[in-house]
Parts: structure tokens; sequence; C-alpha cells
């Protein structure tokens, strides 16, 4: 997942960085032209949008992690994270997630996020950006966006 992420976000002209323990991280992550952060709060400090990703619960059962709990206390998106960033930062997370590891419920919850949106309408966007790359034409994209007759 993180690297579909990385890939499509840069080829749309975004900056991109990475947070996690680097037996997360994707084993080539330096060739992939982003910034890496070994600390939440200077990845949160450093964002505008955070897009936190799942921890597959199989890893830490691999040993990638001591714990869900020690997971959470260091690299955890928590409301006393997000309330000392120096900018609203948006927060994204594409579900299912584990409430308490990667993401406290009071920021899944909150006013800055827009999980719920994500969720309901992921689907639907990453079909027609397919439809897109895959040659189909705009203007039937436009004219379905104005309810138009296509």
């Amino acid at each position: 997942m993180a690297r579909s992420n990385i890939w499509g976000l840069r080829k749309l002209g975004a900056e991109v960085a990475v947070c996690g323990p680097r037996t997360l991280l994707p084993r080539e992550v330096e060739t992939l032209d982003v910034r890496v952060f070994t600390r939440i709060e200077a990845a949160i400090e450093w964002a505008d949008v955070l897009n936190v990703l799942r921890l597959q619960m199989e890893r830490m059962k691999s040993g990638l992690v001591p714990s869900s709990r020690e997971y959470n206390r260091v690299f955890g998106v928590t409301r006393a994270r997000l309330d000392r960033a120096p900018r609203e930062v948006l927060v994204l997370h594409p579900g299912p997630m584990n409430r308490g590891v990667e993401i406290d419920s009071d920021v899944a919850d909150g006013p800055h996020a827009v999980i719920l949106h994500q969720v309901t309408n992921g689907v639907a966007v990453r079909m027609a950006v397919l439809y897109l790359l895959a040659g189909g034409a705009p203007e039937l994209a436009e004219a379905a966006k104005r309810g138009a007759d296509v």
C-alpha cells in the first residue's frame, strides 16, 4: 500500500514523506524520492495531510514491531500530537482502522479527519482515475459529473 501511494502521489506532484519503524518501511525507500521521518512528531510538524495506514496485525506476530501498545506509544497519531502541529493537518486513513494502535479514536472521529468520506467514496474515485488513466474519454467523465446523459 505504501509503495503504490508513494508512486501515485509523486506522479501527481506531491512531496511525500513516510514515517514508521524501519522494519515496516519499503526496503528501497531511499530510492523512492521521499523524505523519511523516524519520529511521528516530526512527520506531523512537516505534513499538511497525514495518510495513516493500517498496521497489519500479522506483522506484529512476526516480530516486526514489539507490540501494538508500543507502536501506538511511538508512532500512533494522537490528539496530543496533532494539537502540537504548527497548522491544521487533514487526516486520512483507508480503513479498516486499528483504533488505539496507528490512530486514536478521538483523531479518527475528530474534525480534521475525512476518513468516512474517503472510505465511502474511495472505490468510485479509484475507478474513475483508473478509467481515465486507461484512456477513457475525459468528456464522458465530465458529463457524468454534471449528471448529463452519456
